[in-house]
């Protein structure tokens, strides 16, 4: 069902243009004056007039018009359209693309004239007053300059237009855009781009054109850049209590071993606690290490080592398991893992430190290959009973006739 203002919008539109009945003109009601109007002389509320040709006798009513005048007088104020509420992102460079036109054009001609009147006092000859001549020469050179960089600025003007529409272009109506995205196709550094848009932000270009905190992302509207500051503010919040949550978590991991250690015999637990200190050092020193590669094989070997503890907190009777682990290979990881550290923080990358940097990595691939046969070997008495269950659950499966063909009743 459509509304009553459309319902009367489109009654006014029939009566100007013949819809659904006869084309009615003020100018044939009978006491219209010469310029069409009805009795009395007053305008009615809506609509405008306009010639309807030479078989009507005045001004045929146009309520379209009038449509079309409120439609284009939608208030832009604070940058938003009363007809769309819709932010206008993009302000007109007609009046800087006019003035470079203007200083081109005059920056150039008159840095011709003076370089003409240069040229010709160069070949001009002036024995009796030779200073005057040098002066005369010195005068037109420097207005010829002045007039050149004139000429430049205007061109300088021109391009800053050409990329701004390519910008806008690029930006395709969104209301953010990345900055290397933005300056993909346009041949130029992201940090000249960036400048390049700080500028055109201040001269009002994007009306309501924004930078994030980073400087990689053109926010073209103030609701988007009301939405972004608040996911930063929330983002920082959140950075601020990380350490509060780890800290907690940390605490309560350590009641949890607390409580377990309670249960543990003192001998078990002393390997526990010898394992903890292993597992801090091999963090320190991946701390310490830069590198992306290095990193992740220290990381995983950390993750290993502590799953190996975690295990042997979970099943006691396997300490016995790991008597090398503590007595060789964690000691001599540790060693190795601080050999590293001193040969990265040396000034030189000598070929004997590159040398003894590469047999290290390689060292620690073999290390985590070996942690991880230790890991799965802890799992071996489970593997034994997961096994022994499920042949015992086979063999009474079978007994009560449940096996054969599925599971049958």
């Amino acid at each position: 069902m459509r509304s009553f203002g459309n319902a009367f919008d489109q009654a006014t539109r029939n009566m100007g243009r013949g819809q659904g009945g006869p084309r009615r003109r003020y100018g044939q009601m009978g006491g219209a004056d010469r310029w069409g109007r009805p009795p009395g002389g007053d305008v009615p509320p809506f609509g405008t007039y306009r010639w309807s040709g030479t078989d009507g006798n005045g001004r045929a009513w146009n309520p379209d018009m009038q449509d079309y005048k409120a439609e284009s007088q939608g208030s832009s104020r604070y940058g938003y359209s009363n007809a769309q509420q819709s932010p206008v992102l993009y302000g007109s460079t007609t009046g800087t693309k006019a003035g470079g036109i203007v200083m081109i054009a005059a920056g150039g001609s008159i840095a011709l004239i003076f370089l003409i009147l240069f040229l010709a006092s160069c070949i001009a000859s002036l024995p009796e007053s030779p200073g005057a001549l040098w002066i005369m020469r010195a005068v037109f050179g420097l207005f010829t300059a002045a007039s050149g960089m004139i000429t430049g600025w205007g061109i300088k003007l021109l391009k800053q237009v050409g990329r701004f529409k390519n910008y806008s272009r690029r930006i395709a109506g969104r209301e953010y855009c990345n900055i290397s995205e933005i300056g993909s196709n346009s041949g130029k550094s992201i940090k000249f781009v960036t400048k390049d848009l700080e500028r055109m932000i201040s001269k009002g270009w994007f009306r309501q054109g924004h930078m994030d905190g980073e400087k990689k992302c053109l926010i073209l509207s103030n609701r988007a850049y009301e939405e972004y500051l608040q996911i930063e503010t929330r983002r920082q919040q959140s950075k601020a209590e990380e350490p509060v949550k780890k800290e907690e978590k940390t605490q309560e991991n350590t009641k949890e071993k607390e409580a377990k250690n309670e249960k543990l015999a003192p001998e078990v637990q002393k390997i526990i606690d010898q394992g903890d200190a292993f597992i801090r050092k091999i963090h320190e020193c991946n701390e310490a290490i830069p590198g992306e590669e290095i990193s992740a094989k220290i990381s995983r070997m950390e993750m290993l080592v502590d799953r190996i503890f975690d295990r042997v907190e979970e099943n006691p009777q396997s300490v016995s398991d790991i008597r090398k682990l503590m007595e060789y290979y964690l000691p001599t990881t540790i060693k190795l893992l601080e050999a590293y550290e001193q040969l990265d923080r040396q000034p030189v990358d000598g070929e004997n430190i590159q040398t003894a940097k590469r047999e290290i990595e390689a060292t620690l691939d073999t290390l985590n290959t070996a942690f991880e046969k230790l890991l799965d070997d802890l799992f071996q008495d489970t593997m034994w009973d997961v096994s022994s269950d499920i042949s015992v659950l086979n063999t009474m499966l079978a007994q009560e006739g449940l096996k054969e063909d599925g599971m049958k009743k």
